[in-house]
């Protein structure tokens, strides 16, 4: 690990922000490294002077988000024909992935923001999203939303602690901790307005 950190350095340090861009939208689609090792040196960077803090976290969230979309539409193109046509093979008959599509098309926006929080979903949230066909603004909008809360977190733990692995990965667990708490708050609340919503409606009818 601390090899690969002191080559993220090294590589974000030689390509600046376009490497910030590359490495979140490879983080963000498919290739299996988490953003740990990449915001955070780039925190560290800019802590010494040698990049922007800001344009460390807009390079990271625009990163994410190009990650995202290539999912998004690798899921729109691909997958739902795919899912359609064999999705009984993999005991996802046509009325099953209905009824998932149903639910995030009215869920779509809040799933898209808590999971870009929580690791190891944040990558995957995307293809139920083009699966569904979300509204592609709304998609861009809470990737965006939350894919930064996430980068601004991860810069300023670089910023803060440099490039000192251990305290990146413990600080990181205490966020991801304090993001978990927060994100079951959020879901909370969002459940209780849901169903509080849907008695008026049955009322009103």
């Amino acid at each position: 690990m601390e090899y690969i950190v002191t080559w993220l350095v090294d590589t974000i340090g030689r390509l600046g922000y376009m490497g910030i861009i590359a490495l979140m939208f490879l983080e963000s689609s498919f290739f299996p490294f988490p953003s740990e090792v990449v915001i955070p040196p780039a925190g560290y960077l800019a802590s010494k002077g040698d990049m922007n803090i800001w344009l460390v976290i807009i390079c990271g969230i625009f990163g994410s988000l190009l990650g995202a979309l290539f999912n998004y539409v690798l899921a729109l193109w691909l997958g739902r024909p795919l899912l359609i046509r064999y999705g009984k093979y993999l005991f996802l008959p046509q009325e099953r992935f209905l009824k998932v599509d149903n639910f995030f098309i009215s869920h779509g926006e809040i799933s898209t923001f808590v999971c870009r929080l929580i690791p190891g979903i944040r990558q995957y949230i995307s293809f139920p999203a083009g699966l569904a066909r979300m509204n592609l603004i709304r998609f861009c909008l809470y990737t965006s939303l939350g894919a930064g809360i996430w980068v601004i977190v991860l810069a300023y733990i670089g910023f803060i602690v440099g490039n000192n692995m251990e305290l990146v990965k413990q600080y990181s667990r205490h966020a991801t901790l304090a993001l978990i708490a927060c994100i079951t708050v959020v879901v909370f609340f969002y459940i209780r307005r849901y169903i509080k919503n849907n008695r008026h409606e049955v009322i009103s009818k």
